[in-house]
Order: C-alpha cells, then structure tokens, then sequence
C-alpha cells in the first residue's frame, strides 16, 4: 500500500501538464506550509524567522530539467540575485541548486558555465552552494561537473542518496567534500537501488555513522526521530565533535523537533524551497513520507479551529479528482 501511494505521487510529479497548470493555480492542499512563497522577499522573510531561532538555511528556487536556454538563463539571474540579498541582508544560509535547471539538458558546458558564474559570486561572499542530486539518469553527469568544479571551488558539494547501491563507494570517494546525506526522492530500478524501505532507513543510518567516525562535514537529512536519537548517541559514545555535522529536514516539517534540535545546541539547517515551480517537489515530498497526508488533508478540509471548510473542501476534491484522471489517462496510454 505503501510502494503504490508513494508510485503515485512521484508519478504526479513528473505529469508535465500537472506541473504547467499547478503555476496557474498557485498554491492548493496547503502546499504554501512547505514552499516559502514565489519571490526572494518572501524566502528572505522566512530565512530572518528561522534565523532568529538560531537555525539556519538553505535555499532552492525551485525548477527542474528545463530545455530551453531562456528560462535556464532566467533561473540562473534569479539565483545571482538571491546571492546578492544573501550578501546584502545578512543572512545565515547557502544555496541548493540543481543542475538540469540551469541547463544540463540543453548542453552540458553551457550547464557548467551557468554553475561557474554562480560559484564566483558564491566564493566572493563566502556563500556554500550545494548542488542537489537528481535522479538516475542524471547522476553521474553531476558527479562528473562535481569534481570538474571543484578544481576551483571549494564552496560547492553535492547530495548522497542512501537508496543507491553505489552510495557508500560515492561517499568514499568524495570523503573530503561537504555532502548531505538523504534517503532518496525518485522512483528507481531495483538494479541501481534498494526498494525496501527498512533497507534503505538501514543504510542511512549506516552511512550517516561512517561519515561522523571520517569528520568529514555532512548534512544528515532526515525527520525520522528515531535515526535522529540514535545518531545522537552514537555522537555521544564516540565523543565526536559537533561541528562536523548538522541535522537538516524540510520547511514546514516537523517544526517542533526542528526547535528542539537547536534548543539542545546542534547545528541545524531548514531546506526552504521557493518559487513558482512547486509542483514536483510537493509531490515527491508526499511520496518520500506518505504521513504528511495528514498535514495536507487537515489543511486542506480544516480551519485551525478544527471545523470543516465549505468550498475548499470542493475545490480540494476536484483537484485531487482531476489529478488521479489525469495519472489514469497517463497509464493508458503507455499500456
């Protein structure tokens, strides 16, 4: 039951007219809890929130596998710009950008020439810029423009996904590079990744303990409380420096647990996604952690006050009707 929710919404995700229309339609099933808004002053009001609380951030003006040069060049100044009000407004965070947004699709040097263009701002702030990681088909290309970049960067890193077989051979082999080690968002063969999710929570946990005992800086991803005690503890046993890690989790996710975190005095930082391609990374977030269905059904049907919505509750059922269509007519036509 698990496997086919999850298989559903990462099918929403890549449903191209799903996307286009989700801009039309702007935010819906509480989607604003987990996007900080379309523009850099709404990001910015979010970061100096979090900031205070003493979290930090990192930021993605969200977009992906573009194919026309005109909206790569576009997500690329608008990335400029967000470094420039970083700079200017002081605040305490980096940058998550993904590849196939600035071009990877269209040529791969002109991806590159994107990436260097912002690393040189980045470098001249003393801004980290992480480079997310994409799906499969995309992943040795961002390996491969990884290590050609940091012949001359070192304020850029990369994402490793627990769910690859090839994750721990990765981690060694970028040992000396700032990584953040996630689960995996994107539906892949069970030739390149593990399928079971108990598999994959074992192999985080495993990983996230290999890369604490070599002190190599790491992002540890996660909003399981239970792998998030246990790598505290580990910490504790080995007397391992806190300064060589952080905890990391989602914008709009587990808020209480974000708190705390940073209350006991671990380095924490918030992913905050912004922009007005939402759409498939709201989906894949679903997928990643079906629990937060519950968030967005509440919100979608309820008032803080607990009481039932009128017309929202009609619009959220027809958008959720329309979609499942949609994922029904995709299917069709493949068989």
């Amino acid at each position: 039951m698990v496997n086919m929710v999850r298989n559903f919404f990462i099918h929403l995700s890549n449903n191209v007219f799903l996307n286009k229309q989700a801009k039309k339609w702007g935010f819906f099933l509480g989607a604003d809890k987990f996007i900080a808004g379309t523009t850099i002053q709404n990001v910015s009001k979010a970061v100096k929130q979090l900031n205070t609380t003493g979290i930090s951030c990192t930021l993605d003006n969200l977009g992906e596998f573009v194919l026309d040069k005109t909206e790569a060049n576009k997500a690329k100044e608008k990335i400029l710009s967000l470094l420039e009000a970083i700079e200017q407004e002081n605040m305490d965070c980096h940058l998550s950008v993904k590849l196939t947004q600035l071009g990877l699709d269209i040529d791969q040097d002109y991806c590159i020439s994107n990436m260097i263009e912002i690393l040189d701002l980045a470098k001249k702030y003393n801004i980290f810029v992480n480079i997310d990681m994409e799906d499969y088909a995309h992943y040795e290309q961002t390996l491969t423009i990884l290590k050609y970049l940091r012949k001359n960067y070192t304020n850029v890193g990369t994402v490793i996904q627990a769910y690859l077989y090839r994750s721990e051979d990765d981690l060694m082999d970028l040992k000396d590079v700032r990584i953040r080690l996630v689960k995996g968002a994107y539906k892949e063969d069970a030739k390149v990744a593990f399928q079971n999710q108990q598999e994959i929570d074992d192999n985080f946990l495993r990983l996230c303990k290999k890369r604490l005992l070599d002190g190599a800086f790491t992002s540890f991803a996660t909003h399981d409380h239970h792998i998030i005690d246990e790598l505290k503890n580990f910490v504790k046993e080995n007397n391992l420096d806190q300064d060589h890690f952080e905890f990391q989790m989602l914008y709009g996710f587990r808020n209480d647990l974000q708190s705390k975190l940073a209350k006991e005095g671990y380095h924490f930082c918030t992913y905050i996604p912004f922009g007005d391609d939402w759409f498939g990374y709201f989906m894949r977030r679903l997928a990643e952690r079906p629990q937060n269905l519950n968030l967005v059904i509440k919100d979608a049907f309820y008032t803080d006050n607990n009481r039932l919505k009128k017309r929202p509750v009609i619009t959220s059922l027809f958008i959720v009707c329309f979609a499942t269509i949609c994922c029904i007519k995709a299917r069709r036509r493949k068989s």
